[in-house]
């Protein structure tokens, strides 16, 4: 199974971001990738091999927004073009699931102009989650959006370098859950990743998406409707 963590607090997130891949190393997992908000734009650092790899090329990497993942090849043979975080214009995207529509997604996207740079399912979330920022410009909304559309088992994180400080997270058939914490608010596929950071877990339900920012949470189901 891959792993995803995701955090959104007021001091670098990177060792949390590193730390908790390693907490997921179990899972097991061919490659390894990151991308945080920085200030020239998203910052990607992907390796193939050991988190350890992955650790050692983001030393110099420091952020307050980012997503993490450890993957294991479905879609695509393992390499670092494969590996997530995929991006697609302003946007990064991680990935846990099988989307099952994502055939139909790409030659769609493709049309519009699209350019796929890898094997994987997930690169079609990506460009789906830009092409709806076109008419929905605000994230949360627009993952919402684009998530109406997925076939299949996803648990998703997604940042905007256009919208700094927030992340969005949503879950359909793959598990996901939320750390709160006075230092900032987190998401991961597994607890143990984030105990570094927080005690304090809340666990999505299928069909819920959230909106996670350094000081607030907010969920809703797909259809918009507030989670309390």
């Amino acid at each position: 199974m891959c792993g995803i963590v995701a955090a959104a607090a007021g001091n670098n997130i990177v060792p949390v971001l590193v730390e908790g891949l390693k907490k997921l190393e179990y899972r097991g997992y061919d490659s390894a990738g990151l991308a945080v908000i920085g200030s020239n734009g998203i910052e990607r650092v992907r390796s193939v091999g050991r988190v350890a790899e992955l650790e050692a090329a983001s030393a110099s990497t420091h952020s307050v927004t980012g997503i993490a993942h450890t993957r294991w090849a479905t879609h695509g043979v393992p390499c670092e073009r494969n590996a997530h975080p995929h991006v697609s214009g302003s946007i990064a995207v991680v990935h846990n699931g099988i989307i099952e529509n994502y055939e139909s997604l790409r030659a769609e996207l493709s049309a519009q102009g699209y350019v796929f740079t890898s094997d994987t399912d997930t690169e079609s979330i990506a460009h789906l989650v830009q092409a709806t920022l076109k008419n929905e410009p605000d994230l949360f909304k627009a993952v919402r959006l684009a998530c109406q559309r997925l076939v299949g088992a996803y648990a998703i994180a997604v940042i905007d370098h256009t919208q700094p400080g927030k992340i969005i997270v949503a879950r359909e058939g793959s598990p996901l859950l939320l750390g709160v914490s006075d230092s900032g608010n987190y998401a991961a596929s597994d607890a143990s990743a984030l105990l570094q950071v927080t005690r304090n877990m809340v666990y999505l339900e299928n069909g819920d998406i959230a909106e996670l920012s350094a000081d607030n949470v907010t969920i809703t189901r797909l259809d918009g409707t507030l989670v309390d």
